[in-house]
């Protein structure tokens, strides 16, 4: 695919790091001084429960740059993150490794009776209080829904503004997602 496309520079996975690396070798062997950059980041777990790491073949399993608020509150309001639990809960992952690299802080919003509202300066401090169940999934997953669609609104700006973007994210909505 790297080829194919001609790409210079591929952002996959982890998971696909072997496969990626195999191609820059490929270049040596044929002689391609050009090597594409590689660059491979974190996976995230699916959202729902038990599933390993997202999938573009089950748009359930992630929010994605083409998602819009309305998708990304259903997909999170649905997400597994049972009560208490760190292990296997895609919601603190998610708050771990997308809004707390972009943010220094994150403000929980919840009425006085529920314990009014909690702003946490590390994941470490948010996690502590989940595990104590000071924090409940669903204040927590509206919390993360709010920052999610922070992250994602300039996206959004960028495809509803750039004529070239908009026919470019057309396309590649046309395209069928396979297994």
């Amino acid at each position: 695919d790297i080829f194919y496309l001609k790409a210079d520079i591929c952002q996959l996975g982890l998971d696909q790091r072997k496969v990626n690396m195999l191609a820059r070798e490929y270049c040596d062997d044929i002689g391609k001084k050009d090597k594409p950059v590689i660059l491979s980041h974190r996976m995230l777990p699916g959202l729902q429960e038990g599933q390993e790491k997202a999938s573009k073949s089950d748009p359930s399993s992630a929010i994605f740059m083409e998602d819009d608020a309305n998708e990304v509150k259903k997909k999170i309001k649905s997400a597994f993150c049972p009560e208490g639990i760190v292990e296997g809960n895609p919601v603190l992952q998610y708050v771990r490794y997308v809004v707390f690299e972009r943010f220094s802080e994150v403000e929980i919003k919840r009425k006085e009776e529920w314990g009014g509202n909690a702003t946490y300066r590390s994941y470490q401090e948010l996690e502590a209080d989940f595990v104590e169940k000071k924090l409940h999934p669903g204040d927590l997953k509206i919390a993360l829904t709010e920052y999610l669609n922070k992250i994602l609104q300039p996206v959004r700006d960028h495809f509803i503004n750039d004529p070239e973007a908009r026919k470019l994210l057309e396309l590649i909505r046309s395209y069928k997602v396979t297994k």
